[in-house]
């Protein structure tokens, strides 16, 4: 069940961390930063408490379905897919693209599914590695699929606007499962996706 943002309470916290920081919460650029940041915080934290898997139970029987000559002989892959979260280290956001591949078996999803499964879990305080995890093992219990491959590449506000500053650095990360756990497997599907690697190995 999602759990709504206490908005009342995100707009009482705001203004303490303006007075913290020794500003004015009552002038007239900030009059209204407490409101704006609780409209914010309500649809960048939309996905907690959220049933990620929820989009996936509906699914298509291809053998039955309206068109049973379309079962792909190979993978299905989505490319370039935006996505933004926020740090939950510094609260900070980070922002790309995710690709998404899997082998279907007789049962497959509308290709929104799979988006709306990584809004869903981006939609929370994330780190970049447990989102593609968290796509991936969503997708693989849930889908009717031999293989999984979930590919995240992002900037991060952390490294781009503190620290090191480094505005032209992102990071890209590789979660997998099934067959595509084998990275031999998931060659063809990395140099389709354009990722600046082919080595790199599933968390598990």
């Amino acid at each position: 069940m999602t759990v709504a943002v206490d908005r009342a309470r995100v707009e009482r916290l705001t203004r303490e961390l303006l007075e913290a920081i020794g500003e004015d919460p009552d002038r007239p650029g900030l009059r209204q930063t407490p409101t704006r940041m609780g409209d914010l915080y309500s649809e960048f934290f939309s996905g907690v408490g959220e049933d990620a898997a929820a989009p996936l139970a509906h699914t298509i029987s291809v053998t039955r379905g309206p068109a049973p000559d379309t079962l792909p002989s190979g993978a299905v892959l989505l490319r370039d897919i935006r996505f933004r979260s926020v740090c939950e280290h510094h609260l900070l956001p980070f922002a790309g693209h995710a690709h998404i591949a899997y082998l279907p078996g007789e049962q497959v999803v509308g290709l929104g599914a799979l988006v709306k499964v990584v809004e869903i879990l981006a939609a929370r305080p994330q780190v970049q590695e447990r989102l593609g995890e968290q796509i991936a093992d969503t997708i693989a219990e849930n889908l009717d699929t031999r293989g999984v491959l979930v590919v995240l590449d992002a900037s991060h506000g952390c490294v781009t606007m503190r620290g090191g500053r480094q505005p032209e650095a992102s990071t890209l990360t590789i979660a997998a499962r099934g067959e595509y756990a084998d990275a031999v497997a998931r060659t063809e599907l990395i140099a389709l996706i354009g990722a600046s690697t082919s080595t790199g190995t599933a968390n598990r």
